[in-house]
């Protein structure tokens, strides 16, 4: 998934089989299977497995295209494995969210519209736990308080194959001094963001995903991320070394 992707248009395919893996996981907290696809979409293998490419291109999902099944990996804000972020709905354990920003956002999918969502995650230094519960995009509790989210990567490096490794650098700390022991842990500067902050970094994600069918390809173009970051406030030093 490389950066700085020309301006290209979903296919028709593309577009019904987004649809489809969205509901399909809010539906039953996991993946479909590409059986699962071909019966709902009526799209053969090969229709299928291009169709999740021009996806993973328009930073909408994560796939390994080297595996002959085209296994979908990541379909924000959902994971296929273990995050550092649970979501539980009426308490039972629905499905794993990609990182400590989407948590802020997955409550906002028309099939959760609603309903309450408790994100169950840790702080990533000492791994003492977060839960987070949030409805219609509007956190209701955070315990404790003062959680903030740090980021341990920069843009420039977002993407340069997929999402994976960017949303791995994204997670909650109990406050900043945790943030600074996080840092050694992992010989890495990073950024932090407040909760506020963390809404507006994900706000035009939450607002399309499931609610505008034709939500075109997005591109990642760090030099605009970066000064978006700097104008909700959030202090970018680390990325201008």
């Amino acid at each position: 998934m490389p950066q700085n992707v020309p301006t290209f248009e979903f296919s028709e395919d593309a577009l019904r089989l987004r649809q489809h893996v969205f509901e399909f996981w809010c539906e039953h907290g996991r993946a479909p299977t590409l059986r699962e696809v071909n019966e709902a979409l009526g799209l053969e293998k090969r229709a299928i497995v291009q169709a999740y490419k021009q996806l993973e291109l328009g930073i909408i999902v994560t796939v390994d295209a080297d595996t002959q099944n085209c296994n979908l990996l990541k379909a924000p804000p959902f994971s296929s494995f273990p995050t550092q972020v649970a979501a539980f709905i009426d308490d039972e354990f629905h499905s794993f969210v990609g990182c400590a920003s989407e948590a802020v956002a997955v409550s906002h999918m028309p099939p959760f519209e609603g309903k309450e969502l408790r994100l169950e995650s840790f702080c990533a230094c000492c791994l003492a736990p977060v839960t987070l519960v949030s409805k219609n995009f509007e956190l209701q509790s955070v315990t404790p308080e003062g959680v903030l989210m740090h980021v341990s990567s920069t843009p420039w490096d977002w993407n340069n194959y997929t999402m994976i490794s960017m949303c791995d650098s994204m997670n909650f700390v109990l406050d900043a001094d945790h943030a600074d022991t996080y840092e050694r842990q992992t010989s890495r500067r990073g950024v932090l963001l407040d909760l506020d902050q963390a809404k507006s970094f994900v706000e035009y994600t939450a607002n399309q995903r499931m609610w505008n069918y034709h939500w075109p390809p997005q591109t990642m173009m760090p030099d605009i991320v970066i000064q978006m970051f700097e104008g909700w406030g959030v202090d970018v030093t680390s990325w201008k070394g």
